[in-house]
């Protein structure tokens, strides 16, 4: 059984002129996966809009527009997991108290996380010395 490992290491500034060019690199992944069974156009949208939107969370309540301040993704691919990691250098949150979005009165925020929850496998946030860290697994 051949092992493929990739590994894909982006950091950006908190701008979020850079999101279409995260998302875009979640659907070439999806598409150029080796022994993938599944619909990769199915997963090539759930990685854009993963990417996307975590990545939009970090920009947004981290430092915005400020240049000095970055985001990092972090994408590893090995055997049949596909991990993605967002860094940001925000004050952080509690996953666990973000309340599902009320679909019926649609507001501002909330419908991000959600959307990452139910197509994803699984997800975590950290917080850490010097970073926040949400951690994305989706299996393969």
């Amino acid at each position: 059984m051949c092992v493929s490992t990739i590994q894909i290491d982006v950091i950006i500034p908190t701008q979020t002129k850079y999101l279409n060019l995260i998302g875009s690199i979640g659907e070439r992944i999806a598409k150029e996966l080796d022994h993938y069974a599944g619909d990769r156009e199915a997963l090539a949208y759930h990685l854009n809009l993963v990417l996307t939107e975590a990545t939009a969370n970090a920009i947004k309540h981290a430092n915005y527009d400020n240049p000095k301040d970055t985001v990092r993704i972090l994408i590893h691919i090995q055997d049949n997991e596909l991990n993605i990691k967002v860094y940001d250098h925000g004050q952080g949150f509690d996953l666990e108290s973000v309340p599902l979005p009320d679909f019926e009165h649609p507001r501002e925020g909330g419908m991000g996380l959600y959307l990452i929850r139910t197509l994803m496998d699984s997800v975590t946030y950290t917080k850490l010395d010097d970073c926040n860290v949400l951690e994305i697994i989706k299996y393969l």
